[in-house]
């Protein structure tokens, strides 16, 4: 099991490149940042790109990985996201992952004057998204039509660092992105039940990925895929759990995952007078000693 962390884009640089450093030292799998315009109750408040903020990540650090939490359809294109990430996989020595998901409401879903898509067009462009995404990523030119996202003759060369492309890491629950999942990702994403996480008792939240698990790999199994080739990561934050708030309650929890076949837990760097303000000096204890502790 890898431990990662989600640093939000809410600090001017001189101090976020202390803290992309800082989880590095730690020795953190990967730091990722979310991919929104906004976010929540950071609406009126700081709130930088995802993928400047990564690419100057980039150049602070030498092994962490990087990558996003989660990048989807709602202000994003992928003909011009494939040329940020080939560019961002450059100048980070092939070091990107990029969590994927077909999106939601919120400030992004109307930010671009749009009205927010239900779920089935949701669904319907995220459909035709990631496999031109995936295309563009792996080819050198690209002519592709779609209902929603067309691509002409488009180039991407020289490629990603990394071969064939960057990593797929798709956030889905739902039979349609269960299958995408299957069919392009390197790894499957989850933060617990999408209609309400944490509405669902603690005892109960276990179960639920649990389930989504089983779902991923009926899927899996339909398209010739061994479930097992793909990551499976959590990202915490949303459920009524609460592992940091000790070392010993973190090993609780993360070995309640392991159990259950999660191979990567992701966890908030913790943020003063806000929903992921925890004690940083805990959050560092977990960060060294929390996976040690399993056995």
């Amino acid at each position: 099991m890898r431990l990662s962390t989600v640093i939000l884009p809410i600090h001017r640089w001189s101090e976020g490149q202390k803290i992309w450093r800082r989880a590095e030292e730690l020795g953190f799998h990967a730091a990722y940042t979310y991919d929104h315009l906004s976010w929540r109750s950071f609406r009126d408040e700081p709130w930088f790109g995802s993928v400047p903020t990564l690419t100057a990540a980039a150049t602070a650090t030498e092994r962490i990985r990087l990558g996003t939490l989660v990048t989807s359809p709602n202000f994003r294109h992928p003909v011009t996201l494939a040329k940020e990430l080939i560019t961002l996989d450059d100048v980070s020595g092939g070091r990107v992952t990029l969590g994927i998901g077909a999106g939601g409401t919120g400030f992004d879903a109307t930010a671009l004057g749009q009205e927010a898509w239900s779920p089935k067009e949701r669904a319907d462009r995220f459909g035709e998204f990631l496999p031109l995404l995936d295309e563009l990523l792996r080819t050198d030119a690209t002519t592709r039509e779609g209902a929603h996202y067309s691509a002409v003759e488009a180039r991407n060369i020289p490629g990603c660092a990394q071969t064939p492309r960057l990593p797929f890491y798709v956030a889905a629950t739902g039979p349609r992105g269960l299958k995408l999942t299957a069919e392009y990702g390197q790894g499957w994403v989850t933060y617990g039940d999408p209609k309400g996480p944490a509405d669902v008792p603690v005892e109960r939240a276990p179960e639920v990925v649990g389930k989504q698990i089983e779902k991923l790999t009926a899927a899996c199994d339909a398209t010739g895929r061994d479930v097992r080739e793909l990551e499976k990561m959590l990202l915490q934050g949303s459920t009524a759990e609460r592992p940091l708030q000790s070392l010993d309650a973190f090993v609780d929890w993360a070995g309640k995952y392991q159990e259950l076949g999660i191979t990567e837990l992701v966890i908030h760097w913790p943020v003063p007078d806000s929903i992921f303000e925890n004690d940083l000096a805990v959050f560092e204890q977990i960060a060294t000693e929390g996976l040690a502790q399993l056995g």
